[in-house]
């Protein structure tokens, strides 16, 4: 897939996107989106490993997110899928972009405030953990209410955690270990997950964020052209032998949670709001596998239907870039499970 040449000058000046001056402004002076690197990288392991100050504890750990942001949604698939609801205490902030970052209102069934300390800014607690903090505030993250801190804000290490440090409060049958070739991340699939987990990342997770705040012509067309590379790519991925229903066969792996966070958003929101508009995930001239993996999740399997709020990341969204009208469409948000074929 090609575009003509762009006539914008590409900028050399590269900063860092989190420390432009402004929680609105998205892109740093090349025009481009650069994600920050998360800080907070400490792991919760089993309570039987030794000197690990972040053991595994009931009710110890709290899982902080919002309704509007993938990489929380990541987090609370996991948190459920693994049925951690007795283990994990979930506090949710409001899914709108305020001037300070993420806040707590009492919107839309979110927490009215913080349930720990009373805060009414994810910046509060940041700041709780590390007073020098100076970067983004951002969700997901972990906080224990033993030493008061944030342990990660890294999604991706979070889901690690969640899938396998608490198992030794699950039934046995729940447990990674017994799941064996069913699980998460099993061990004949790692090399694997891990290889596809970083193009979709790059090209689609993050890849939508880069072309939707993209603030020159040469930035946008340098990323929304991979980003569709790259969902061509995962269709034909899901042609493969072993490579459905789920993106690594009959069970669901931690690559398939991590793809399904950010499409679940394309056609409501990322199409329209971030510009990712050449094609729609539900067209089915490009994308029938694709289309059909991603309403299998959604429709047959509970935890990622229940956590996906279309109409919170919709408005979310809309705050984010600085506008006020919401998208209707499209209707429906995901097209039903009886059109499966």
């Amino acid at each position: 897939m090609a575009l003509p040449p762009s006539s914008a000058t590409e900028a050399t000046t590269i900063e860092d996107s989190s420390k432009t001056g402004s929680t609105f402004k998205m892109h740093s002076k090349d025009g481009h989106f650069h994600r920050q690197k998360s800080t907070f990288r400490a792991f919760i392991t089993p309570s039987n490993v030794p000197n690990c100050p972040f053991p595994a504890e009931k009710n110890r750990y709290v899982l902080y997110i919002n309704l509007t942001c993938p990489w929380a949604h990541r987090a609370n698939i996991l948190r459920f899928f693994k049925h951690l609801e007795p283990f994990i205490q979930l506090v949710t902030m409001d899914g709108e972009l305020g001037p300070e970052g993420w806040f707590f209102s009492g919107r839309d069934g979110t927490d009215p405030q913080d349930p720990l300390y009373g805060y009414s800014k994810c910046k509060e607690l940041y700041l709780h953990a590390d007073p020098e903090y100076d970067a983004r505030y951002t969700v997901p993250f972990l906080w224990d209410k033993k030493t008061e801190t944030i342990v990660n804000n890294e999604s991706s290490e979070i889901i690690r955690m969640l899938e396998n440090a608490f198992d030794e409060f699950l039934p046995e049958a729940e447990r990674e270990k017994t799941k064996g070739e069913g699980g998460l991340y099993p061990m004949h699939l790692r090399e694997k997950i891990d290889e596809m987990n970083e193009w979709v990342y790059e090209k689609i997770n993050n890849g939508v964020y880069k072309t939707g705040f993209a603030a020159t012509q040469e930035a946008y067309e340098s990323h929304v052209i991979p980003l569709f590379e790259a969902l061509d790519r995962v269709e034909k991925h899901l042609s493969e032998e072993d490579h459905h229903p789920f993106l690594f066969g009959q069970y669901i792996t931690e690559a398939d949670v991590r793809l399904y966070t950010t499409l679940i958003r394309f056609d409501a929101a990322y199409f329209t709001l971030f510009k990712c508009n050449v094609r729609m995930i539900r067209d089915e001239r490009y994308y029938p596998r694709l289309h059909r993996w991603l309403r299998n999740l959604y429709w047959n399997h509970e935890e990622f239907r229940t956590t996906t709020h279309f109409e919170q990341f919709k408005k979310g969204y809309v705050k984010a870039i600085q506008r006020e009208v919401v998208p209707v469409g499209p209707i429906p948000h995901i097209l039903p499970l009886d059109t499966l074929s």
